[in-house]
């Protein structure tokens, strides 16, 4: 999918690690749209380990636009 190391879970919003915006510029994605990541599992320093989900716009040149503006 995406040979891009993916960015500290801690500097996403919630919508970004819950899959519900792209995790490189915060475009909504609908149900359906966008190119799953895969399942990634985090384990802090402190608390409960989790897991995020995130996804990415399929127009990848839109999305380094819309990410460099």
């Amino acid at each position: 999918m995406t040979t891009r190391a993916l960015p500290p879970v801690t500097t996403l919003t919630e919508a970004q690690q819950r899959g519900w915006a792209c995790v490189w510029c915060r475009t909504a994605l609908g149900i359906g749209l966008g190119d799953n990541l895969g399942e990634q599992r985090v384990t802090p320093a402190t608390g409960a380990a989790y897991t995020w989900f995130p996804r990415q716009c399929p127009d990848r040149p839109a999305c380094q636009a819309r990410e460099g503006a």
